[in-house]
């Protein structure tokens, strides 16, 4: 056996005073050492505990007692209990998130929307435990502290799993790869122009080479002009 039956001293009190098992098929049955037995059985253990009767709530029937006090040998078999509990289902609804640790869930929002676009309002609200309200006004630049909050990671603050965070990413990424492929992709960094492209003409023209000597010679003649009115100012 490797159960042991609801309360066990207890039981073992009742198997002492309403039948004649011996002290080692009680010990038995109810794991305990058969000296703590025999010190039920002579008042110097268990003094004013009631016995609990193990027929009655179902861990023991009077056939099992029957075959235990023919045979010696025999070891009494804790009964299954008829009784079937319903499973748990599973909690739905935003992760339960401690006093402490309240404080940081938007910091932890931010963190996720910054680095995890691909992750819908629902996963964030499971992950984190927060509200629809929260979440849209940390998106928005709504939230009452904003300017103070800092993007750091809910695995680290203690708000999820890491294993929770990698289920809903990668369910998020199957979902939403175009999401993912815009964060991954890096931006276009902004360079200076070559010479060649600033000084470059519009068109695919020629140069227009009389034309430029032609402005060469009349600055020249501009200046030639400039000089002699210095000198004759001067004069």
């Amino acid at each position: 056996m490797s159960n042991a039956p609801l309360m066990p001293k207890a039981t073992a009190v009742w198997l002492v005073e309403n039948t004649a098992l011996s002290f080692a098929q009680i010990a038995d049955f109810c794991k305990l050492h058969e000296l703590e037995v025999k010190a039920v059985a002579d008042g110097d253990a268990a003094q004013g505990i009631r016995g609990l009767d193990p027929i009655t709530n179902g861990q023991l029937t009077r056939e099992e007692i029957e075959k235990g006090q023919k045979n010696p040998d025999y070891r009494l078999q804790l009964s299954v209990s008829k009784v079937r509990l319903p499973p748990m289902k599973p909690r739905k609804g935003p992760r339960y998130t401690p006093v402490s640790r309240r404080q940081d869930r938007p910091n932890a929002i931010l963190w996720l929307v910054r680095n995890h676009p691909e992750l819908r309002d629902a996963q964030i609200m499971r992950l984190v435990g927060t509200t629809k309200t929260t979440l849209a006004a940390i998106r928005d630049r709504t939230h009452w502290n904003s300017q103070n909050l800092s993007p750091m990671d809910p695995v680290t603050l203690g708000l999820c799993s890491q294993i929770d965070l990698d289920f809903e990413t990668a369910k998020a990424a199957k979902e939403n790869p175009d999401a993912v492929l815009r964060k991954e992709a890096p931006e276009p960094e902004e360079t200076l122009l070559s010479a060649e492209v600033t000084t470059a003409r519009d068109g695919d023209g020629e140069l227009d080479v009389q034309s430029v000597f032609a402005k060469l010679k009349q600055l020249k003649r501009d200046e030639t002009e400039e000089d002699d009115e210095d000198d004759y100012r001067r004069r």
